[in-house]
């Protein structure tokens, strides 16, 4: 049975050091490279099906950021809209359509449609975009890295309906962190692409939605 066609990407991506490898909560990483890092805890891969509580998570980074090469630091409200500015760029600029964008204090959650990019030359765009506007309003130093290096994550998305939960889940983030719903300007409401009104229910995607058993 043929498998739908991805149609959108979930990516998250993390502030410089706010995701160790050897996170108490888990991590998709299979090393610990630096030796110092190594000593705040084992790897554990996967996220854990049950999380420790929040003082150790906490505990965990407030060890971490004596022993990080560059400082640990996060995102205030004049930081977040600095962010959003070039990610607005970028996306005009390359013709991405984002569905949903939380900018977190340590974190990223973006949902891109399928673009003839990859994901991680997205991310990396809209990171290195970004990393630069919060260097020139001197938000940052440009010896620190800002971003975790690597892609960051990223979850393929093949039906509207996931999309449509993805997208609940991202605009959820700041209001479960106690902070205000966050609104972008570059962000388009969602019409159910590729199963939006008009569209052919012979195209290769309904094909393989009905293939599938999951058309419409």
């Amino acid at each position: 049975m043929a498998q739908p066609l991805v149609i959108a990407y979930h990516l998250i991506w993390t502030a410089y050091g706010w995701w160790l490898p050897n996170d108490p909560r888990g991590s998709n990483s299979q090393t610990i490279r630096s030796d110092i890092i190594a000593d705040l805890g084992e790897l554990h891969l996967g996220r854990k099906a049950v999380l420790p509580a929040g003082k150790i998570v906490r505990q965990f980074y407030e060890d971490a950021a004596e022993l990080l090469k560059h400082p640990l630091l996060t995102f205030d409200e004049s930081s977040r809209k600095l962010i959003a500015e070039p990610f607005g760029e970028v996306m005009e600029e390359q013709r991405y359509t984002c569905y949903a964008c939380a900018i977190m204090p340590d974190h990223v959650h973006i949902i891109i449609r399928k673009h003839k990019h990859t994901a991680e030359d997205i991310a990396d765009h809209l990171k290195e975009a970004s990393r630069e506007r919060l260097i020139k309003a001197g938000q940052r130093a440009a010896t620190h890295p800002t971003w975790l290096a690597g892609h960051g994550w990223k979850v393929f998305l093949d039906h509207p309906d996931e999309v449509r939960r993805t997208i609940r889940y991202v605009e959820q983030n700041p209001i479960k962190s106690g902070l205000p719903a966050q609104s972008w300007g570059f962000v388009k409401r969602y019409d159910d692409w590729p199963l939006h009104p008009g569209h052919s229910p012979h195209s290769p995607y309904a094909r393989r939605l009905r293939e599938a058993g999951r058309y419409p």
